[in-house]
């Protein structure tokens, strides 16, 4: 069904009362297409903007219990208070509101550079290859630092990351399903996109730390490098760090880089 709030139309399964939302300023936009089970807004108040990603309503991509969706942001709101860098977008508090909870960051301008949104996604692979190794750095530079708080990236993907264009700047905006290291695979197949995501993701038990995030920024590398393929024809960089990347997708976690840190130390040299 249609719903408005602030004269910007959006789609939901049942009626909600957002009006708790006037706390927060005018909504000037209603993101109301994802999965996740969590429907977002951009807000406007006193000339700052904000965006407010709020579980409890039923969106209508949804098929699941909203009261499963309000415990997994609960859980986020915590990995969100402990994660700050200047990479990743900036928390502000949680709250909750209509028998729901939500999360309140600044907004930022930037635009999701994953295949997901199509015009967003073509736009930014038409950036040269230094601005999309820019991209890259600051993507990895996040990594490292998440990986010295000791959390390992879970979820983590190219939907994941902003790209502002202005500013020249990715930016990190889904941290929601990060979990301490080590961790365990719980789940069996663990939340992702799969061309993303290391085989013990897959693996009931199996160990989760940073070598599965070496295989992820490696599968970022291939993403952005490589036009999501992982042959050496598709690859737009040196022999020497399509060689980095090659090996931090190995399917045998013993063959990857230890860290975050050592895969880094190699990308950059074989720059």
């Amino acid at each position: 069904m249609h719903q408005k709030i602030d004269g910007v139309p959006f789609q939901i399964q049942k009626p909600f009362d957002f009006s708790f939302l006037k706390e927060y300023g005018r909504v000037f936009c209603v993101l109301d297409g994802q999965d996740s089970g969590n429907i977002c807004f951009g807000t406007e108040l006193n000339g700052s903007r904000y965006f407010i990603k709020f579980a409890g309503a039923q969106p209508v991509r949804y098929s699941g219990d909203p009261a499963d969706t309000v415990q997994r942001l609960q859980s986020a709101s915590a990995v969100w208070a402990q994660l700050r860098h200047e990479n990743l977008v900036q928390y502000i508090s949680s709250f909750t509101a209509g028998g729901g909870f939500g999360l309140i960051f600044q907004w930022s301008d930037g635009v999701c550079m994953g295949r997901q949104y199509p015009a967003a996604h073509r736009r930014f692979m038409a950036l040269s290859v230094p601005q999309r190794e820019a991209a890259f750095a600051d993507i990895l530079a996040f990594m490292q630092y998440a990986a010295a708080e000791n959390y390992v990236a879970l979820d983590f993907y190219d939907g994941s990351i902003l790209y502002d264009f202005d500013r020249c700047k990715a930016i990190v905006c889904d941290i929601d399903f990060f979990r301490k290291s080590p961790a365990v695979n719980d789940m069996g197949r663990m939340w992702g996109s799969a061309s993303f995501m290391s085989p013990e993701e897959f693996c009931l038990g199996a160990q989760l730390d940073e070598v599965t995030n070496v295989y992820t920024l490696g599968a970022m590398a291939f993403a952005l490098f490589g036009n999501y393929k992982r042959d050496r024809a598709s690859w737009t960089l040196t022999q020497n760090t399509y060689n980095v990347a090659a090996r931090a997708v190995s399917d045998d976690r013993r063959r990857r880089y230890g860290s975050i840190a050592a895969f880094a130390a190699a990308w950059q040299l074989a720059g």
